[in-house]
């Protein structure tokens, strides 16, 4: 388990670009922590990571995105909104996993048990004065 004190939003993108380097598909990485801790902006830092330069945006309300890179797809999931599974089975979010995609899932916690196995788990939290981050990845 790894431990980091973010002091902003660059250095956030900063460690998850890095995170990128060592990550092959197929991968999937569980991301943790309250609303507004920056897991968007991290997510941001893994896209440029691994290569895609494109506009990237927080799937909220889509639930999930989707971005091609030259090696991989990246989908990018948000599962804040999910109630229970069945919304899952109806969507089809099984059928995103392929051994040609990495997957990165915010709020992963409300459908632990209908997901893939992760390989990382980061967590980012607020400190009390709300200035900077902590961020915990840890490998599996």
């Amino acid at each position: 388990m790894s431990q980091f004190y973010l002091k902003t939003a660059e250095e956030t993108e900063a460690i998850a670009q890095a995170l990128a380097q060592d990550l092959r598909a197929p991968s999937v990485i569980f991301l943790e922590g309250q609303l507004g801790a920056g897991k968007t902006t991290f997510v941001k830092g893994l896209l440029r990571g691994f290569g895609y330069e494109g506009l990237a945006k927080s799937p909220t309300y889509t639930l999930v995105e989707i971005y091609p890179t030259n090696e991989f797809t990246i989908l990018h999931a948000d599962l804040y909104r999910i109630k229970d599974s069945s919304e899952l089975e109806a969507m089809g979010f099984r059928d995103y996993f392929n051994p040609n995609t990495i997957a990165v899932i915010e709020w992963a916690s409300r459908a632990e048990k209908d997901l893939p196995k992760p390989q990382i788990l980061c967590t980012l939290k607020m400190p009390e004065n709300g200035v900077g981050r902590f961020l915990t990845v840890e490998k599996y």
